[in-house]
Parts: C-alpha cells; sequence; structure tokens
C-alpha cells in the first residue's frame, strides 16, 4: 500500500510540474519580468548578507557549540518543523543556518566562513553565487541544501559528473543524517528502480545530463496524460516502478559549476533517441567520404569552419555529377539530396578532427564535450553527421537515430520554481543569468586575499614556437621545485605537450578524457612540488588542488595557459586553480597566431598580422600588442556568437512550449 501511495504522488508531483511551464516571455514583458526580480531580491544586497552572516558566527554559533547532541537534535527539529510548515523569517533562516553549520563542524571538522555563510544565505534566498576557486563550494552548498529541502520536501543538486555526484552525497551524507534528511547520487549504471528509489529521497545529486533525460523519459511515458486520477492504470499490475514516472517533480535545483551548466552547456538541447531497427545507407556514407576526399578546398568546395558549413562549386558541382553516375545506388540520382551527402562527408573529413571533436575508443566515434573536455559516449552527432564521422575514420557505421524527445538544458531549468547555483565565474554572464533565468548574481569576497600573479602574456608568430616555449617555461619551474597546471583546449593539443615533456624526459601527468577516470589521483597529486599536469579543459572540476609545504615554499602551483579559451570565464576557471583560500601561486598564458581562437574568428586578420610580423618566434612590442588585441576581439566575438546560440534556442524552446504543449 505505501509503495502504490508512493507511486501516486510521484505521478501527481510529475504532472503537477508539468503543468507549471515557464512563459515565454518577449518585449516589455521580458523588460518587466528583469525588472520584478531586481525588485524582488533588491534588498538581499552583499552588505545584508554580510550583516545575517556575522549574527550567525556572533550570536548564533557560540550557543549551539555548548549544547549536547539531543539538545541540537531536538532544536533541529523545532527548526525544521517551522520549515515544513512555511512559517520561517529571516530570524529562523539565520538559526537554521547556524544549525546546519553546526551539525557540519561535527560531522567532518569544517567550520563555514562568513563568506560562506554568506554565500549559504544568498543560495537560499535564490542567488547564483561566485566564489573563486578553492572557497569551499561544497561546504557552502551542504549547509544550504538542508533549509531547501525542507522547505520545498525535495532538492535536486546538480554538478558536472557522476564521480562528483557520487562523492559528494557520500560525504555530506552525515551532515544530511543529523538534519533529518536522506540523500543519494544518480548514477549511469543504475536501474530503474533504484532510480526511482534515489529520486524519492529528499536531497538527490546527479548530472544535469541524468536527471533531465530521466525527466524527458518520464514525460514520454505519460504522453497527453493531463491528472493523476487518470494515471492510475499505470501504477497498477507487476513492475510498478516501471511504468510510472520515476522523478516526483520538479520543486527546487542547485547547481554547481553553474556557469558550466546554465551557460556552456545551454547551446545543445539534451535528445533521447531510439535506433531504427538497421542502417541501410552505411556503403552511402562510405561512398561519400570517398567523394568528399576528391573534391578540392576552394576550387570545389568553399568550407565556413565556424558555422561547420559547406557549398559545392559550379566546378565541384559537376565533378559530384560525374561521380555520382559511377554509382549504382538509386540515391545518388537525387541530385538535391546526393549533394547534401557530399557536404556531410566534407564537413565531418574538414571541420571534425580527432583528438579535438572527437575520440575513437573502442572502435567507437565518442563526442569530446567542447567546454569541459569529458567524454560524452551516450550522445551521438544528428542528421547523418555522426554516420559521416564514421564513415570518415573507417569505422563500422552505426545505424542513425530518431528523435523522440527533445529539451534543453534552459528550458529544463527555467521549470524549477526555485533555483540557486554556484561557480568560480558567474559575474561574466550577469545579465544573461538575470534575463534567461531571472536569477541575480551574487559575488562573495574571498576568505582571504588573493595573491597569485598575473605574469604577461608570451606571444608567438608560430605554433611550434610556442609549444617549445611552454615546454622551456615548465622544465625552469620544475626545478624550481614548484607544480605546475597546464592547460589545453583539446585532448590533442594535451598529447601535443606531453612528447615535448618527455622528449625533454621531464615526469607529467596527463589529464584528458582519455584518463578521465583517474582524475581525482592526478588532481591530489597536482600540488605536490615538482608536479607536472597537462591538462584539457576538465581540469579537475569540483577537486581542490592542495599544495604540500615544499611546493609552498617554492612559490606555489603555477597555472599555465596554452590557448585562450571561447569564453573569458573558462580562462578564469583554469587561471583560479593557483592562489586558493590565500595561498601562492602565479599564472601565465602563451599565445601563437596559429591558435585556433584565431583561426575561426579572424582567419584573416591573423594571416596578415604573420605576414606582416613575418617572425616565427616571441613577439615584442607592437607585434605583440597586435596579437593581443586581436585575440581579445576573437574571443568577443566567440561570446558573442555563443550569446545568439543561445538566444536562438531559447527561442525554439518558447515556441515548443507554444505550439507543442504536450511536451
Amino acid at each position: 500500500m505505501s509503495q502504490a501511495l508512493t507511486n501516486y504522488a510521484t505521478l501527481f508531483e510529475s504532472l503537477r510540474s508539468r503543468q507549471k511551464k515557464p512563459l515565454p516571455l518577449k518585449g516589455l514583458d521580458k523588460l518587466a519580468a528583469w525588472l520584478g526580480v531586481r525588485v524582488r531580491t533588491g534588498r538581499y544586497t552583499l552588505s545584508w548578507l554580510r550583516k545575517q552572516a556575522e549574527a550567525i558566527d556572533r550570536e548564533l554559533s557560540p550557543g549551539l557549540r555548548s549544547l549536547g547532541e539531543a539538545a541540537l537534535a531536538d532544536r533541529t527539529a523545532e527548526v525544521r518543523e517551522t520549515f515544513l510548515r512555511g512559517r520561517q523569517d529571516d530570524a529562523v533562516v539565520r538559526a537554521a543556518l547556524a544549525i546546519t553549520r553546526e551539525h557540519a563542524r561535527r560531522e567532518i571538522g569544517e567550520e563555514a566562513y562568513v563568506v560562506q555563510l554568506m554565500a549559504a544565505m544568498a543560495l537560499y534566498r535564490g542567488r547564483i553565487v561566485e566564489m573563486l576557486t578553492g572557497e569551499g563550494k561544497t561546504l557552502t552548498g551542504s549547509i544550504a541544501a538542508p533549509l531547501l529541502a525542507w522547505e520545498h520536501r525535495h532538492l535536486h543538486v546538480l554538478t558536472v559528473n557522476d564521480y562528483l555526484a557520487k562523492r559528494d552525497a557520500d560525504s555530506r551524507r552525515g551532515i544530511y543524517e543529523r538534519c533529518m534528511l536522506q540523500v543519494g547520487a544518480i548514477q549511469q549504471e543504475q536501474e530503474h528502480a533504484l532510480r526511482a528509489r534515489v529520486y524519492a529521497l529528499p536531497i538527490v545529486y546527479g548530472t544535469p545530463k541524468q536527471i533531465v533525460a530521466d525527466w524527458l523519459r518520464d514525460q514520454i511515458r505519460l504522453g497527453a496524460l493531463r491528472s493523476a486520477w487518470g494515471g492510475l492504470r499505470m501504477l497498477g499490475g507487476e513492475g510498478v516502478a516501471s511504468q510510472g514516472p520515476i522523478v516526483p517533480g520538479l520543486r527546487a535545483a542547485m547547481v554547481d559549476e553553474a556557469d558550466a551548466v546554465l551557460i556552456d552547456e545551454a547551446v545543445v538541447p539534451l535528445i533521447i533517441a531510439q535506433s531504427r531497427k538497421s542502417d541501410e545507407m552505411a556503403a552511402i556514407y562510405r561512398d561519400a567520404a570517398a567523394m568528399a576526399r576528391e573534391l578540392k578546398v576552394r576550387t570545389d568546395v568553399t568550407v565556413d569552419a565556424l558555422r561547420k558549413q559547406a557549398e559545392l562549386t559550379r566546378a565541384g558541382r559537376a565533378k559530384c555529377a560525374a561521380m555520382f553516375v559511377q554509382r549504382a545506388d538509386p540515391i545518388w540520382r537525387a541530385t538535391r539530396r546526393a549533394e547534401e551527402l557530399v557536404r556531410q562527408a566534407v564537413i565531418a573529413l574538414t571541420c571534425y578532427h580527432h583528438g579535438r571533436q572527437y575520440q575513437i575508443v573502442d572502435g567507437r566515434v565518442v563526442i569530446v564535450d567542447e567546454f569541459t573536455g569529458r567524454f560524452l559516449p551516450d550522445r551521438s552527432w544528428e542528421h547523418g553527421l555522426h554516420q559521416a564521422v564514421e564513415a570518415k575514420e573507417g569505422l563500422e557505421i552505426t545505424a542513425d537515430r530518431e528523435t523522440i524527445a527533445r529539451m534543453s538544458f534552459q528550458r529544463f531549468f527555467r521549470s524549477y520554481p526555485v533555483m540557486c547555483g554556484m561557480t568560480g565565474t558567474a559575474a561574466d554572464a550577469t545579465l544573461e543569468m538575470e534575463k534567461t533565468y531571472q536569477r541575480r548574481v551574487t559575488v562573495i569576497p574571498t576568505n582571504r586575499p588573493v595573491i597569485r600573479e598575473t605574469w604577461p602574456v608570451r606571444a608567438f608568430g608560430s605554433a611550434a614556437a610556442k609549444w617549445d616555449a611552454v615546454a622551456e617555461s615548465v622544465a625552469a619551474l620544475h626545478a624550481q621545485g614548484r607544480p605546475i597546471l597546464a592547460g589545453t583546449r583539446s585532448i590533442e593539443a594535451s598529447q601535443t605537450l606531453a612528447e615535448r615533456l618527455t622528449a625533454r624526459r621531464l615526469p607529467h601527468k596527463v589529464l584528458n578524457a582519455n584518463f578521465d577516470k583517474d582524475e581525482a589521483g592526478i588532481i591530489a597529486q597536482a600540488g605536490h612540488s615538482g608536479g607536472i599536469v597537462v591538462a584539457t579543459n576538465m581540469a579537475g572540476r569540483g577537486t581542490d588542488i592542495k599544495l604540500d609545504k615544499d611546493a609552498r615554499q617554492a612559490g606555489g602551483l603555477h597555472v599555465i595557459l596554452t590557448e585562450m579559451h571561447a569564453a573569458k570565464r573558462v580562462d578564469r576557471q583554469f587561471i583560479g586553480r593557483a592562489g586558493r583560500q590565500g595561498d601562492p601561486g602565479s599564472a601565465q598564458m602563451f599565445l601563437s597566431l596559429e591558435d585556433e581562437l584565431l583561426a575561426l574568428y579572424a582567419k584573416t586578420a591573423a594571416a596578415s598580422l604573420k605576414k606582416t610580423c613575418n617572425e616565427p618566434g616571441e613577439l615584442a612590442g607592437w607585434k605583440r600588442a597586435a596579437t593581443l588585441r586581436l585575440f581579445a576581439f576573437a574571443q568577443g566575438a566567440s561570446q558573442n556568437r555563443d550569446r545568439r546560440l543561445r538566444a536562438e534556442t531559447l527561442r525554439q524552446d518558447d515556441w515548443v512550449e507554444k505550439h507543442l504543449p504536450g511536451m
């Protein structure tokens, strides 16, 4: 009976969340909503947060330290009951944070600083919080989470990968149990029934991809159902858990690494697809790949690497027409479709590169996330592009998949009535956070002054000279006993640097998607004296790099950025690995006129400047200044383009809400 009631409650809450969709806003309505958010949350200023945090630290915490376990448990139950009844005011919220802070101190031996209390209060008030790397976001989240779970019954804590979700759920479990809450983590390998049990808990850790996918599958199961009463038949018979939804609605969300989840991943929607029974197009994709190799760029086909588009010239069409005649399959007689297949093959050949956009793992093409550097093993490109890449690499052609459900992260996270988040780099996206998600950004000051040194940017005429200079810099710093983290934009680039370090007999570790299982161990040792880590964007997000005594005395962690990223936030995130919590450290960026960012966003200007400089080595004077201005322009163009793509994705979401209300 209790299981049936639980399943009915899950069905009811899922349908209720489904019906509470965010309204698409345009023009003055959108402006009014944005202004309304600023007015409603205007009193939660930084000075107000500090007063609240200092009151907790000065007036409430000393008394709680003197309480015995039983008395503290009674006090916890009393405050929890106030939240459950929805009668909490500012004084009760302060008391609740003081209690969760004390539980954390007793359970894990860590007492939140005043600035962490400020951040926790901001999270409870629905803010996106910027806390620099190493300022203790995990502890901050764990003292704010109980308040949200008490008030809203279910809280989803979203983080960037399965490892961090399980690690944080396990490490915070004692704190939450002291607060009379249970916690679980959603993992890739979990069976459906176990997932349902985890989702029923008050606090659930998981990745956005996992939770959005489960929510989408629930919507597919529910179909056009409008009421829980009408869905009672779904809950009868054997295998109850597999027949109804498993996500009990969307109540509240706390997003870790909010910039990565809410901004970077907002461009690409999550798609639920099913493979067709067979792929009769395998031979055709291989033929298209062979024909693409016969075409010459510029003469036969023009390629836009930025937009990943290709167009056949008149000469290219004539050459293709001659090749089409030689193929027996009827599809090559349909000129428009045949040319489309060849264009797709050209795009796969020229715009998608092994070690950058994808990697071959166990004979399969696996997409590499551009922003995190991680594998996306359960994703594939649409419209035959994935098959075109497989044909290019000479691999087995997998069956194309048919889309049955689609949802962007923007649309999903706007469905939460209550949402907050934390990251090391949110200030750069303040306006977008406010307008898209109606959440304000609060920048929390550091607990100790940042003493990290920023060394001058070094610019080079050629990529080879840049990589040689990076290797020389690593060798010099290694000789001083300093730990080094060298950041690259792709797996290919990380391997290029690793080869140069190996040639110099410098011991190092490589952290990219090929070695993601070793991430925690590699990052744990990255702060040891003389340690060298070469990493892609993954760079151990969510894991602190702690210095040993010798490394601190040698000058702390030195971060080398070997390229400028498409978004300034990613550069800041990487640089922020050094100089945490008042530690010494330094950072430096190396650039070249052959870097990918210039090739995509300022190709002509970069070629002209390179010709003018006529110098493959290090650039100085006006040449260096011109190169830095060009990179600033390219990065700005990249950020503007991504912003437009996110806006377009949002417009598509609004269209779906208006014209396809069943999803």
